[in-house]
């Protein structure tokens, strides 16, 4: 009985550590919209281009994709930093609409340049553990995912400890909690949004480099991306990193079984479905916010 029940283990087990590298990438989106109230329609295009990065120096310099990781989430900081300085910081007054124009307007330009930088063919890395497995038991474990997952888990505890520990990270919590008490104690909150910008750019990075392993990546992956962070984030509750983490191992256990069971282009289909049933019975998320 037990081995029969083997394999739907393997693809439990498996879909969760896909699960964390998918609540990792989707951090970055919460952060941004937590600290700053502002949606992030250019964070597919974001994570794919630290995707590219990774391939790029993968290529060139041989570097093992968990071990260059860190390396473009220091590039992608400025990026995300100095978005927010010199463009989003000068739309926070302005409507939504605006907002939401312009974001969408920086995502259509990424994906322009990644398309001619990088081309529109899609683009992967090998190494040498991609086909290898873990056995425990009869349950067969894909290395590359337990390696990923157990590292995006890592980054995104830190990233808690971070926020809510150090003072720089309370500091960026003050502003998303109270903005007008955060100015009244002389906090430059244009600064700490650029930072927070940063710091999710960063986490894409992060991301970004494991999901080179996992995944084909396109440019035009990218609003799929999108698309799957904002439903991480709604559905374990905006602006609760930990809802947030939840939200993604249940979004990797679903397309997994999914696509083990249907197939796999309909994945999505299924984590809609999760996310209007969570909806309908707790419409805040999984998770209330934190404050």
């Amino acid at each position: 009985m037990a081995n029969s029940l083997a394999p739907y283990f393997s693809v439990g087990i498996n879909g969760f550590f896909t699960g964390l590298v998918y609540a990792l990438m989707a951090l970055g989106l919460s952060v941004v919209f937590g600290v700053t109230r502002v949606v992030n329609f250019a964070h597919g295009e974001m994570l794919i281009l630290a995707a590219f990065i990774a391939i790029s120096i993968h290529h060139y310099f041989g570097l093992d994709p968990l071990l260059l990781a860190p390396i473009v989430s220091i590039f992608m900081f400025p990026v995300g930093y100095y978005l927010q300085k010199g463009i989003i910081n000068s739309l926070l007054n302005r409507s939504v609409h605006s907002q939401f124009l312009a974001l969408a307007a920086i995502a259509i330009v990424l994906l322009n340049l990644e398309q001619i930088i990088f081309g529109s063919e899609a683009q992967t890395i090998v190494v040498s553990y991609n086909l290898q497995s873990i056995e425990v038991g009869k349950i067969l474990l894909d290395t590359v995912r337990i390696l990923t997952g157990t590292l995006a888990l890592i980054t995104a505890l830190g990233l808690f400890c971070f926020f809510y520990y150090a003072s720089l990270g309370k500091a960026i919590r003050a502003c998303a909690d109270n903005l007008l008490g955060a100015q009244v104690i002389g906090l430059n909150y244009k600064k700490l949004y650029s930072i927070s910008f940063g710091i999710a750019a960063s986490c894409l990075g992060i991301a970004g480099s494991f999901l080179a392993i996992l995944m084909d990546v396109t440019p035009h992956t990218a609003p799929q991306l999108t698309l799957l962070s904002f439903i991480i984030v709604i559905l374990g509750g905006l602006g609760n990193m930990m809802g947030v983490i939840l939200g993604g191992v249940l979004i990797g256990i679903v397309e997994a079984y999914a696509a083990y069971f249907v197939q796999g282009s309909l994945k999505s289909l299924f984590s809609f479905v999760l996310l209007i049933l969570v909806l309908l019975v707790r419409p805040q998320g999984l998770m209330n916010r934190k404050k």
